[in-house]
């Protein structure tokens, strides 16, 4: 039992992390339908752009959830440098999600809404969210771990890791 209790103390934060970054991409997931949905139908426009104007709502969900949230206990010393970086993956991971429209829409000549929606969700949306979790983890929330949300063994292993000592 105790290996298991240590194993999970050792991935405790990622388990966590990885959960609260699902629950807060389920929530933009569901604005980016929303949004993209109503530019198609509503406002005439066309997929791509619709998909542009979509992701980047959900973006600014997105952060505000992962900020306060998923990520609350990395606090950054310079964040400033967290939003451009933010930012910027968010806009990769926007490209991945247009460009499998592009390609579904203007290059496989699949052009009905219900293939856009395929192409964007299906396709580009679970792509775009693997390299924005990885992205964000690594490259953009990397501050130190406020470790008062967590038990006081899972606190202990993720220093010892941090500091690169074992006891």
């Amino acid at each position: 039992m105790t290996g298991l209790r240590g194993l999970y103390a050792r991935f405790e934060t990622l388990v966590h992390e990885t959960l609260k970054f699902g629950a807060v991409g389920g929530f933009g997931v569901v604005v980016n339908i929303l949004v993209f949905n109503v530019c198609l139908y509503q406002f005439d426009l066309a997929p791509v752009r619709s998909s542009i104007i979509s992701t980047a709502v959900a973006i600014g969900v997105n952060y505000i959830g992962n900020r306060f949230w998923a990520f609350r206990h990395r606090k950054s010393a310079d964040q400033r440098r967290e939003v451009v970086l933010f930012l910027l993956f968010s806009g990769v991971g926007m490209a991945i999600e247009a460009g499998a429209v592009a390609v579904s829409h203007y290059l496989l000549d699949f052009t009905s809404s219900k293939a856009d929606n395929i192409a964007k969700y299906a396709i580009g949306l679970p792509l775009g969210t693997l390299f924005r979790f990885w992205s964000y983890r690594t490259w953009v929330f990397t501050g130190t771990l406020n470790t008062e949300h967590l038990d006081r063994e899972a606190a202990r292993l993720v220093e010892q890791e941090s500091t690169g000592t074992r006891r």
